[in-house]
């Protein structure tokens, strides 16, 4: 464990180290670009495009580059990235994740290699995990890139957006631009385009949902002109650069999330009322197992007896698939698919809600007759059953791109997987001021109720006053507060 450790300690600072220099030189411009008008500011843009198509690389431009974007960002947001944050961006410019405390600035970190990787015109793309982040973002740090003349575009479920900056012939981006003014994540600075317009930005921000569907949408359609995802470029631009946000939860956490377009097969049939009923005889452990963990259930062999007595037939798996299959969803839909946890019923409709968000996915559904199966189970009109057309987990999809990079708070401790999957390697970024906040370690409990039953004597300690101390045993407190396990509600047992 020691040597893991001392290894990652000195990878981290012999990456830092050979920044540095890079930074220096960043300090050193930064009179130079001070003294800039703003025509002259945004004319660097044109300049270093010019230098690229003559050979020169984007190493060699960086420098100027981040001198560039921080000036801009201090004359339109009033934020100027400390030298920790030059850092992080040339740590995404390199393809690497750089991991940040939280507070430290990540999405300002971003704008230096997003702009730095935008002057090749082949198009970069920022992804985060929801669509007011993407808004926010895209409105915060549209000045930056306005500026320097280069466009922004933002993707939300439906909907797609250009950073527009100006109102009324009036410009709205002025020295003393505030968060608060710039009313962020309310698209206030948005303009509504065509999804292909927002591609064609410079620099797109968006969800990692958005980015896959459009994909899946493009390897669908009838004529090449229909095609959003290509940056108004070649065609193979399209996956270029991007930078993900939450990096350790896209790309890990929801790594295997299968993204799914699919079309109405056939009309649903009573059937799935039938079986819903069938399988609530069923006993858990006695007729079936379950695998929370993988979200699958296997009929038991007394189960399986039990089923065919039921349905009159010697043999189930002798009788056809459709059967087979209907047993198996209206099992998964009973035991392993909670209301109010996986998914609502509001207006007689069955929504999905998002394990890693917790928002309601408006629209999606189930694949392979299980969305059917839970509406059956909950009594709501049943829709017509869907067919899938095209599927991509978003591991797949993020490695298409030809550099990726991520940020996150946490990534050191899935540094192993980060360079097994997708060969990208951690660096931790310093702190700009000393770190005196303390994070401690993740507590993992047995049960749910065990996990809650904590949190209960936490909250009991910290309105006494005392220090928390959950992640020790507290004798003292154990019986303040019971978890009544059958309703999941936290009550006090005595005043």
């Amino acid at each position: 464990m020691f040597s893991f450790i001392t290894k990652i300690f000195d990878f981290n600072e012999r990456e830092i180290g050979s920044i540095r220099p890079a930074v220096v030189k960043i300090n050193s411009l930064e009179p130079e670009f001070k003294k800039l008008s703003p025509a002259k500011l945004k004319e660097k843009t044109v300049g270093f495009r010019e230098r690229l198509e003559k050979g020169e690389v984007l190493d060699q431009l960086l420098p100027e580059a981040f001198a560039a974007v921080r000036e801009a960002s201090s004359r339109t947001t009033g934020m100027r990235p400390y030298d920790v944050q030059l850092i992080a961006g040339a740590i995404l410019h390199q393809g690497k994740i750089a991991e940040q405390k939280t507070g430290e600035g990540k999405t300002l970190s971003a704008t230096l290699a997003l702009y730095l990787n935008a002057l090749g015109r082949q198009g970069v793309h920022l992804i985060t995990v929801n669509d007011y982040l993407a808004r926010r973002d895209a409105e915060w740090m549209g000045p930056i890139f306005h500026a320097l003349g280069m466009s922004v575009g933002c993707l939300n479920h439906e909907k797609a957006y250009l950073f527009e900056p100006v109102a009324s012939s009036q410009e709205l981006v002025a020295e003393d631009s505030t968060p608060e003014e710039m009313q962020l994540g309310q698209g206030k600075y948005l303009r509504e385009v065509s999804r292909r317009e927002a591609y064609q930005a410079d620099i797109t921000y968006g969800t990692n949902n958005e980015f896959g569907f459009d994909y899946l949408r493009d390897n669908m359609v009838y004529d090449p002109s229909q095609i959003v995802q290509v940056n108004g470029r070649e065609e193979e631009g399209a996956h270029h650069f991007a930078i993900v946000d939450e990096v350790d939860s896209i790309l890990i956490d929801e790594a295997r999330t299968p993204l799914i377009i699919s079309a109405p097969q056939e009309e649903a049939t009573q059937r799935y009322y039938d079986f819903a009923k069938l399988v609530n005889d069923l006993v858990s452990k006695t007729d079936y197992t379950m695998d929370e963990k993988s979200r699958s259930v296997t009929l038991t062999e007394v189960g399986l007896r039990k089923l065919e007595r039921m349905l009159g037939i010697p043999n189930l798996y002798e009788k056809d698939f459709e059967t087979v299959r209907h047993v198996e969803q209206a099992l998964k839909a009973a035991t392993l698919y909670q209301k109010d946890r996986d998914y609502i019923v509001k207006e007689g409709q069955v929504i999905i809600v998002d394990e890693f968000t917790g928002r309601l996915m408006m629209g999606r559904r189930y694949s392979e007759g299980l969305h059917q199966a839970i509406e059956a189970k909950e009594g709501v009109a049943i829709q017509k059953e869907s067919k899938t057309m095209a599927t991509i987990s978003f591991q797949n999809y993020f490695r298409m791109y030809q550099k990726l990079a991520g940020m996150t708070g946490t990534a050191a401790t899935e540094s192993e997987e980060f360079s097994r999957i997708y060969k990208l390697e951690v660096v931790v970024i310093p702190t700009h001021e000393p770190m005196i906040r303390k994070d401690h370690s993740d507590v993992v409990y047995k049960t749910v109720t065990g996990k809650f039953q904590a949190v209960a004597n936490e909250i009991d300690e910290c309105h006494a006053g005392a220090s928390p101390s959950w992640w020790e045993p507290h004798p003292s407190r154990r019986t303040s507060f019971s978890l009544n396990s059958s309703s999941a509600k936290i009550f006090p047992t005595n005043s």
